[in-house]
């Protein structure tokens, strides 16, 4: 029979403080813990896996049976961001963080960009997504400058009004960013931030699209698309990996529809990955602070799990994880140094506790393994 691996990743779903957290000037952060306090939330199926079993989790009930494999992994690599996280479970491990710009982009970035694109740039320095479309958006729908803006991560990002530049030239602007943002400059992903609406009843649309660095070397995707098999990326996947080695994209405007679609990829006949992110709690909730909007977004995903479950065949493998934290409760709105969960579960997989793994890349390690695909990385394989 053909086998298949699904891996979800909970974008920011952080369970603690990694040891390092401090150099990541992160402190008392637990995503997870702080989401489990606020009366939305709900995880009866996840704990039933063995959510609360994982080592250091003792804000959840622990069950004597759990029906999934558990555990916690650290990340290795020199970052706190969705490339870096998601670079890391696919089997490349960065040792050195990619650029940000606290101060904003230098003046010969900038100028460069507004001459290739032939508008003005407004902003230029970290900002919320929200708040730099209600302080900026009415001076951009005058002026057709575009809002250019950056946060802690290793980003570029880019808003506009939708009726003001369509959103083939806004992504023809970023991929000339992307062009533009090179050596040290090389920031981990330039974004199209698209929106709609009147003065300040302004509003963020689906059309986001992120524009990423291609990984330095071969990655999961490229070892299992090389072997001739399936690696379908739901959601932002393909955007980080820049479609490299990929074979199948299915974009995504919601967790509710993130799920929806990997309902549809259960059905499908394939052999090989289906690789999920449900980017909302991150986006939605944890960059804006919002602790019982994360855990209703939560429990709207436990709900959801058993219909995936009920659906998985025999040689079927389901992964659930995080790519770091982003706790909605902390001192600040930024990404969070964290451990991420580690939830395995599937016909043939015994029940384990899998223990605190060294590096997210156990998980290309053992993906690699179980669908018989030589693929050499950092990682150790926790499948037997």
């Amino acid at each position: 029979m053909k086998k298949r691996v699904f891996i979800i990743v909970l974008d920011s779903c952080g369970i603690g403080a990694a040891p390092d957290a401090a150099l990541f000037n992160d402190r008392d952060c637990d995503t997870l813990k702080r989401i489990s306090h606020s009366p939305m939330f709900r995880g009866d199926n996840m704990i039933k896996m063995g959510l609360g079993n994982i080592d250091g989790v003792d804000y959840l009930p622990k069950v004597s049976d759990p029906i999934a494999a558990y555990g916690k992994m650290m990340e290795k690599s020199a970052g706190k961001d969705t490339t870096t996280g998601h670079w890391e479970i696919s089997g490349i491990i960065s040792p050195t963080p990619m650029p940000t710009f606290p101060d904003g982009f230098p003046s010969e970035i900038i100028e460069e960009f507004s001459r290739l694109t032939g508008r003005k740039i407004l902003c230029n320095k970290p900002y919320s997504g929200t708040d730099v479309i209600r302080d900026y958006g009415k001076l951009h729908e005058k002026t057709g400058a575009l809002i250019v803006y950056t946060s802690a991560d290793s980003v570029f990002q880019i808003a506009a009004h939708e009726k003001v530049v369509p959103i083939e030239t806004l992504y023809e602007y970023c991929r000339i960013a992307r062009k533009l943002l090179r050596g040290k400059y090389a920031v981990g992903r330039v974004i199209a931030r698209p929106f709609i609406g009147e003065y300040p009843n302004y509003t963020r649309t689906s059309n986001r699209h992120d524009f990423s660095l291609e990984p330095p070397s071969d990655t999961m995707l490229d070892a299992i698309t090389n072997q001739g098999m399936t690696v379908w990326a739901v959601g932002k996947i393909s955007d980080i990996f820049a479609g490299r080695g990929v074979t199948e994209k299915t974009l995504t405007r919601s967790n509710e529809d993130g799920m929806k679609k990997a309902v549809e990829a259960l059905k499908r006949d394939f052999e090989g990955l289906c690789f999920i992110n449900l980017v909302d709690f991150d986006m939605l909730y944890g960059h804006r602070q919002d602790v019982d909007g994360y855990a209703s977004a939560f429990a709207a995903f436990d709900e959801w799990l058993p219909s995936f479950l009920s659906g998985m065949k025999r040689e079927d493998i389901l992964i659930i994880t995080a790519d770091h934290g982003c706790d909605p409760g902390d001192s600040h709105t930024n990404h969070t140094r964290e451990y991420v969960p580690l939830i395995v579960y599937g016909e043939k997989v015994v029940p384990r506790n899998l223990g605190i793994r060294k590096t997210f890349a156990d998980v290309a390690a053992s993906v690699t393994k179980y669908l018989g695909v030589c693929y050499e990385c950092p990682g150790e394989s926790f499948i037997d």
